[in-house]
């Protein structure tokens, strides 16, 4: 098993839409669940989903049905990454059509509270295994604009890569440059890791005040003109380039 690919047993058939997370601990313990022909013991084991077989009551988890769905959506700010909230606030499920909540999509990775854009959910959990780790981490564009203009000496910090104030050190980050207009300035950035609130992190450090945080491209896929809030299927080309992309056929 490669270490570098493993995930948590019960992360991994949550992903799969077997039962939640703390459904899946359930399963295990009571012995329906098998890593390569053996009864595994405990939900905190890591498992390769590209090399061991994961059986659920007897059956192949991880292999994507023929009927497996994947969805961009532009998610708006003041909507939560989750499939519920106990807080009661508006979660990106609740943009889906009943009949796609009911097939258990799962978010690939998250955009904070205040940020929008660009959004997969998907029922295929290998595809979102390989999105969120770091292996295969593909590139993220975003538009931030901020209140004023945004330094030369900034904006070569983060072409040169910098370190957050709490010590995690980044890889340079491509930067284009939109020309200013009523006070504000828009800043194109490409991304190329999972750090959790990157940029909004970033802009603190660099004294910078992010007035809209917008997610426009996830390697292959682009946002394009999908309005806020609305949602669209990810097939065909789209997908097998996104598939692709990961380095799954």
């Amino acid at each position: 098993m490669s270490a570098d690919n493993s995930i948590r047993l019960n992360k991994f058939l949550a992903m799969n839409g077997i039962a939640s997370r703390r459904g899946a601990d359930e399963l295990v313990f009571n012995g329906r669940v098998t890593v390569n022909g053996s009864v595994a013991d405990s939900p905190g084991i890591k498992v390769d989903p590209a090399k061991d077989a994961v059986l659920f009551d007897g059956k192949a988890v991880g292999t994507p049905p023929e009927d497996s769905v994947t969805v961009m959506l532009h998610k708006p700010t003041q909507v939560v990454t989750t499939v519920s909230d106990p807080e009661g606030r508006t979660t990106v499920m609740d943009l889906l059509p009943e009949s796609f909540r009911k097939q258990r999509l799962f978010p690939v990775g998250r955009l904070d509270f205040f940020s929008e854009g660009l959004l997969l959910l998907t029922t295929d959990g290998e595809l979102c295994h390989r999105l969120t780790h770091p292996s295969y981490h593909l590139p993220k564009v975003y538009a931030v604009t901020v209140r004023g203009l945004a330094p030369g000496e900034a904006i070569d910090t983060m072409k040169k890569g910098m370190t957050l104030k709490e010590g995690e050190k980044l890889a340079p980050v491509q930067v284009r440059v939109r020309p200013p207009r009523d006070g504000k300035q828009t800043l194109i950035l490409t991304l190329h890791q999972g750090i959790n609130r990157q940029i909004r992190r970033m802009f603190r450090d660099l004294d910078l005040t992010i007035l809209r945080l917008k997610r426009v491209r996830q390697g292959p896929l682009e946002l394009g003109s999908l309005p806020s809030g609305k949602w669209q299927k990810v097939s065909g080309a789209e997908l097998e380039s996104l598939r692709a992309a990961v380095g799954l056929s």
